[in-house]
């Protein structure tokens, strides 16, 4: 009788400190989970700042500015337009 008590207050003991460390772990882990989760917000908002950043420099206007200010580039005027002739080719016989 006093093996079986044994037996069974080591079990109790054995199964309050699986009981305890399963507990810690799972805190663990929902901090774990719980910096994630903030880790993934911050990194979509990043992402949004990115998106909207990029469409602000691919605006057409400010391409526009950049290039007159910094490359010197005019508009086209029909005055300045070259146009070049490329003369016909010959029509041979025999051929189609």
């Amino acid at each position: 009788m006093i093996r079986l008590t044994l037996f069974l207050a080591f079990l109790l003991m054995a199964s309050a400190i699986s009981l305890v460390t399963v507990r810690f772990q799972t805190r663990e882990l929902f901090v774990a989970s719980e910096r994630l989760k903030s880790h993934a917000h911050e990194l979509d908002a990043e992402w949004r700042r990115l998106q909207l950043e990029r469409a602000e420099l691919a605006r057409n206007a400010r391409i526009d500015s950049l290039a007159r200010a910094d490359l010197h580039l005019v508009s086209v005027t029909p005055d300045r337009t070259i146009y070049l002739q490329q003369p016909a080719p010959a029509a041979t016989e025999g051929r189609p």
